[in-house]
C-alpha cells in the first residue's frame, strides 16, 4: 500500500443495537446506552433497534433522536400490546414474529452492537453471530462491554477456543471495547476472515 493511502474502512450507514428493555440499576450502563445513540447520530449512522421506549432501548433511541439522528424501531406484532413502543421514532416497523424481526434488522443494518441486556439480548446477538460464523454475512459485530458487564461471557468464549469447540477465527468475529468510540473505530476497520462456504463439496455429499 502506498504510504499516502488510507487503510480501507467499512461504509457503515446503519447499526442494529441489541440491548435490554429494562432499566439498569447501574447509572453508568444507563448513560452509556444514551451515549451510543448520541455517537451514532453525530457520525450520521442510523440506529436500528427493537422499537421500545423502555430501559436501555429507550435510552439508545433518546440519544439518537435528541442529537438529530435517525432511529428505526422493529417490533413483532405480538409485543406491541405488551411493550410500550416508542412513538417518536423516524419509523416503526412491525413484523409477524421474532425471527422476522431479526431478519429485518439484519437487512437494514451494516453492523451490530450488543449492549448490556438479558436473555433476549443474548438470543439476538448469538443468532446474528452464528450467521456470521456460517458466512451468511460479513458485517461487523461489536460488544460494548460497559463496566465489564460481559467479562464472564468473554472468558467463556476463550474457554471454548481452549477446549477446541470454537475456532479462533470465529472468536475474532466479536469486536469488544468498553468505549463507544473505540468500538465504532474497530467496526469501521473490521475485515471478515471467515470462509463464506461452511462445508466443502466433499463434506456435503
Amino acid at each position: 500500500m502506498n504510504s499516502t493511502e488510507k487503510p480501507a474502512v467499512n461504509f457503515i450507514k446503519s447499526i442494529a443495537v441489541f440491548c435490554g428493555s429494562s432499566d439498569s440499576n447501574d447509572e453508568f450502563i444507563y448513560s452509556q446506552a444514551y451515549e451510543l445513540g448520541r455517537s451514532l447520530a453525530n457520525k450520521n449512522i442510523d440506529l436500528v433497534y427493537g422499537g421500545s421506549k423502555l430501559g436501555l432501548m429507550g435510552q439508545v433511541a433518546k440519544g439518537a433522536l435528541e442529537n438529530d439522528g435517525l432511529a428505526f424501531g422493529v417490533i413483532p406484532e405480538f409485543l406491541k400490546t405488551k411493550e410500550i413502543v416508542h412513538r417518536e421514532l423516524t419509523e416503526l416497523i412491525t413484523t409477524q414474529d421474532m425471527h422476522e424481526r431479526k431478519l429485518k434488522m439484519h437487512e437494514m443494518s451494516d453492523g451490530f452492537i450488543m449492549l448490556p441486556g438479558g436473555f433476549g439480548t443474548f438470543e439476538e446477538f448469538f443468532e446474528i453471530l452464528t450467521w456470521a460464523q456460517l458466512g451468511l454475512h460479513q458485517k461487523p459485530i461489536g460488544v460494548l462491554n460497559t463496566e465489564g458487564y460481559y467479562n464472564d461471557l468473554l472468558m467463556m468464549f476463550n474457554n471454548m477456543v481452549t477446549k477446541g469447540l470454537l475456532k479462533k477465527e470465529n472468536l475474532d468475529l466479536v469486536l469488544v471495547s468498553d468505549s463507544v468510540e473505540i468500538l465504532l473505530d474497530k467496526m469501521h476497520a473490521y475485515e471478515s476472515k471467515v470462509e463464506t462456504k461452511w462445508l466443502t463439496n466433499k463434506e456435503q455429499t
